[in-house]
């Protein structure tokens, strides 16, 4: 029995000659290919370009329409597009997920026809008949044909707040600091004392209110001074509510910003993710359609091993069959154990599709073409 590296390095090296075969046997269509190959790039490229292009025109659309608005109206109006930029981003990524699990179901389903339509019974008639696997066989034990590690942190939004409700309590605050600030001024200059335990008399709330009337000229008018000193006191909340107002504002928008910019690089992740997801699906539709030839062709090489054992019947030794008999179970052994290693090889790593799986795809097609290649 080989090592397992033996194995890998045999199968490695098969491949490797089966390319550089393709490769001269199809020298004479390079340049064609080169050709298609490259105007494909170019298309790719192209729609890539296009796509850029569009995610920047509606960039700056949204600034453009944020440009002219209010701060807080125009934080709404970017959190509002950062969410629908991730739902949408999130709708995509579930609709992969649900492309990936109805492949599965199907690459299950051709998996068990091919067993059922000649995988087995071929197994079966090459051990009746005594031929011997020159390579080791792989344990078939159910593995998990891919899985999604999605490593993608979810991205939470936040609303903004217009900060007014924060504004009009410091204005509150600010408002009666400033009052009390401008008794204490008032009494202080007119030596007198006030017990905060106590409401103030009428004459004492009128002292303190001409007094303030001195300060706009006039002779201590009490209902002058009084309108000063609302006048002060309202100014000076307005002042700290639009303080509070604009500064929430300027933070809202810039924190908004921020949102939208997680947002789409949330979302060129979970575009990635698609990229990768839209590999595995075109790989496993190839890995069905290989089955379905596998199938063809084992179905018919299980006929020839039964005509085999009919007619020669059941030898001691392998030697003692006819020569193309032998090359008939060697072609049989070679379809199983590059069908079997495909199959025992799990298609994920790390989330993504295994580079493995995929040479392996390939060197299970390339045993079907020799095949074919050779019986016409």
């Amino acid at each position: 029995m080989k090592e397992k590296s033996e194995v890998a390095e045999d199968l490695e090296n098969e491949v490797q000659e089966d390319i550089s075969k393709t490769v001269e046997e199809n020298s004479s269509e390079t340049e064609k290919e080169t050709e298609e190959v490259t105007a494909s790039e170019v298309e790719k490229a192209a729609k890539e370009e296009a796509e850029e292009q569009e995610v920047e025109e509606a960039e700056s659309d949204v600034l453009s329409q944020v440009k002219n608005m209010k701060k807080h109206d125009a934080s709404k109006l970017l959190v509002d597009k950062a969410k629908i930029i991730v739902q949408e981003a999130e709708e995509q990524m579930e609709a992969c997920k649900l492309l990936l699990s109805d492949d599965l179901k199907d690459y299950e389903k051709a998996k068990q026809a091919l067993k059922e339509g000649g995988l087995d019974a071929s197994e079966a008639l090459l051990l009746e008949l005594g031929y011997r696997n020159e390579e080791e066989e792989n344990p078939e034990d159910e593995n998990v044909v891919f899985k999604m590690e999605e490593k993608i942190e979810p991205i939470i939004l936040h609303d903004v707040s217009s900060g007014r409700f924060t504004g009009l309590l410091l204005a509150l605050l600010g408002g009666a600091t400033t009052l009390t600030g401008l008794v204490y001024l008032a009494t202080e200059k007119l030596g007198m004392t006030l017990d905060v335990t106590k409401v103030p008399s009428s004459d004492t709330v009128k002292n303190i209110l001409s007094w303030f009337g001195t300060l706009i000229g006039t002779k201590g008018d009490a209902f002058l001074g009084g309108a000063f000193v609302l006048f002060v006191v309202f100014a000076v909340m307005g002042i700290i509510y639009a303080i509070r107002v604009g500064t929430k504002g300027s933070k809202n928008l810039q924190f908004a910003l921020k949102q939208l910019e997680e947002a789409e690089e949330y979302t060129a992740q979970k575009g990635n993710c698609k990229e990768e997801m839209d590999k595995v699906d075109a790989h496993i539709n190839d890995a069905i359609e290989t089955f379905k030839m596998y199938q063809v062709l084992l179905n018919e090489q299980k006929g020839k091993l039964q005509r085999i054992s009919h007619i020669e019947g059941i030898k001691e030794e392998p030697s003692e069959y006819h020569e193309k008999s032998l090359l008939e179970m060697k072609d049989t052994q070679s379809l199983i154990n590059a069908i079997h290693e495909f199959i025992d090889t799990p298609m994920s790593e790390e989330g993504k599709l295994s580079g493995k799986s995929t040479l392996l795809l390939y060197s299970a097609k390339n045993k079907i073409q020799k095949l074919i290649d050779r019986l016409y």
